[in-house]
């Protein structure tokens, strides 16, 4: 089979983390695009569905929130669900 490179532009922490997906199912970048492509090809169109999640604003806030929490170094973390049930007990 002839292969032709192909150049594409992706954001530097998406391309980290697929490569760390692709790595756990033994996978490289390459290999898991040329699956992405034959999909495409089998089926004659995306092989998954394209969609605009369409959330509440109640939801879209608890997002926020999870995110803004999850980055802040003052709030504390929790290694266990022993550690954190003490806490809570407290």
């Amino acid at each position: 089979m002839a292969t032709t490179p192909t150049q594409v532009r992706i954001d530097a922490d998406i391309k980290t983390q697929a490569n760390a997906l692709f790595d756990s199912l033994g996978l490289d970048m390459s290999s898991a695009v040329n699956l992405f492509l034959h999909q495409c090809v089998l089926r004659g169109g995306l092989p998954f569905a394209v969609e605009v999640p369409q959330y509440s604003e109640r939801t879209l806030s608890a997002m926020a929130e999870a995110r803004r929490i999850s980055r802040d170094p003052d709030v504390k973390g929790y290694t266990s669900m022993e550690e954190l049930k003490a806490a809570l007990e407290d």
